[in-house]
C-alpha cells in the first residue's frame, strides 16, 4: 500500500518550487512506476505466476517490476531487444538490481524464433496465447491499470493544494509514454480544474507524445500541455546541458536522476520565464538507481567538474 508522499520546496533561478517527492514511496517501490503499478499491489493476482513486461534492460521499469515481481510473489519475465556487454557485466544499476530481485531477462537477439518480430509483436504472438497464467504489463506501464495509482496521485495533490489554500497551480512532470501525465491530467480536469499539468517529450516528439495521451484517453480536452524546447533532444544521448541542470537541480539538496529531469527542469526554466508568479509543483518521479550507470558515463564525457 503506497503512502502520500511530502511535497518539499527548493530555490530555483530566483523562484520557489514545490517538488512532490514520489522517489521517497518506499525504498524497493518509488516514483512514477510505483504509481503506475499500484493497481496490483493493491488487489490480488490469483492465478497468475508470472508478470511479463519489455523495454530496455536499463529501464526503471524493469527493476519496479521485479520488485512488484518479488513482493506478489511472481516470476518477472521482461523481454528486451538486445543487452549491452557493459549492462551484463556491471553490478550497480536498474539490470543489476532487477536480476538480484530474481528477473528473468529475455534477450530476444538471441531467440532462435523471432523471426524480426518487435518485442511487443513476439510476447503477444509468442509468450501470451501459451499460458494463461500470466500477467502482462506493456512497456512503462502504459495501460488502463495505470489510471488507479495515478489518480490517487492526483487526489495527493488536490488536498495539498487545499492545505495550502493556493488558487492555482502548474504541475509538471517529464513523460515518456505519457501514462502518468495523462491520466493525472484527467482526473484534475474533471475534479480541480485550477490545477494544470505541463509535461514534455522525452521519448519522441511531441506527436509521438500526443499519439500515447491519445491511445490511454481519447478526448484532447483531458490531456496536458507540453511544453517544447527550441533544441531537439535524442532519449538516451548524453547532453552537457543535462549534465549542468543535472548539477544545479541537485545542488538544491534533492537528488534527481540523469535521464528525465534534467529536460524536466529546462523546461520548468521555460515556463518560469514566460510566467513566475504562478506556483509550481515538479513531480519527483524516482529512478534514482539508473544515476549510477548513467552518472560516470556523464563524468566521462564532460568530468566530474
Amino acid at each position: 500500500m503506497l503512502v502520500n508522499t511530502p511535497v518539499e520546496s527548493i530555490n530555483f533561478n530566483g523562484c520557489q518550487i514545490y517538488v512532490k517527492r514520489d522517489d521517497l514511496l518506499s525504498e524497493a517501490f518509488s516514483g512514477n512506476k510505483a504509481r503506475k503499478f499500484a493497481y496490483f499491489l493493491d488487489n490480488d493476482v490469483t492465478g497468475k505466476r508470472v508478470l511479463v513486461g519489455h523495454g530496455s534492460p536499463v529501464a526503471n521499469s524493469l527493476y519496479s517490476m521485479s520488485a512488484l515481481a518479488k513482493l506478489k510473489g511472481l516470476q518477472l519475465d521482461f523481454y528486451v531487444d538486445h543487452i549491452a556487454e557493459q549492462v551484463l557485466l556491471s553490478t550497480v544499476g536498474n539490470y543489476a538490481a532487477a536480476i538480484a530481485n530474481g528477473a528473468n531477462v529475455i534477450d530476444l537477439s538471441k531467440a532462435s524464433d523471432r523471426q524480426e518480430l518487435s518485442c511487443i509483436e513476439y510476447i503477444e504472438q509468442k509468450v501470451l496465447p501459451l499460458r494463461d497464467d500470466l500477467l502482462f504489463v506493456p512497456e512503462g506501464g502504459r495501460c488502463e491499470y495505470a489510471r488507479y495509482g495515478v489518480h490517487k496521485l492526483a487526489q495527493e495533490i488536490i488536498n495539498w493544494v487545499s492545505d495550502e489554500e493556493l488558487s492555482e497551480l502548474r504541475v509538471f512532470l517529464p513523460s515518456g509514454t505519457g501514462t502518468t501525465a495523462v491520466f493525472l491530467s484527467e482526473y484534475l480536469v474533471l475534479h480541480a480544474p485550477h490545477i494544470q499539468v505541463f509535461t514534455c517529450a522525452c521519448v519522441g516528439d511531441s506527436d509521438y507524445l500526443k499519439q500515447q495521451f491519445t491511445y490511454l484517453v481519447a478526448d484532447d480536452s483531458f490531456h496536458p500541455q507540453i511544453v517544447e524546447l527550441d533544441k531537439k533532444y535524442h532519449f538516451g544521448k548524453l547532453y552537457k546541458p543535462f549534465f549542468d541542470m543535472y548539477k544545479k537541480i541537485c545542488a538544491s539538496g534533492i537528488e534527481f536522476e540523469l535521464l528525465y529531469d534534467p529536460l524536466g527542469w529546462m523546461c520548468v526554466e521555460k515556463l518560469l520565464n514566460s510566467e513566475a508568479n504562478v506556483p509550481m509543483l515538479y513531480i519527483h518521479q524516482g529512478g534514482l538507481l539508473g544515476n549510477a550507470t548513467m552518472l560516470p558515463r556523464y563524468q566521462r564525457k564532460y568530468g566530474k567538474e
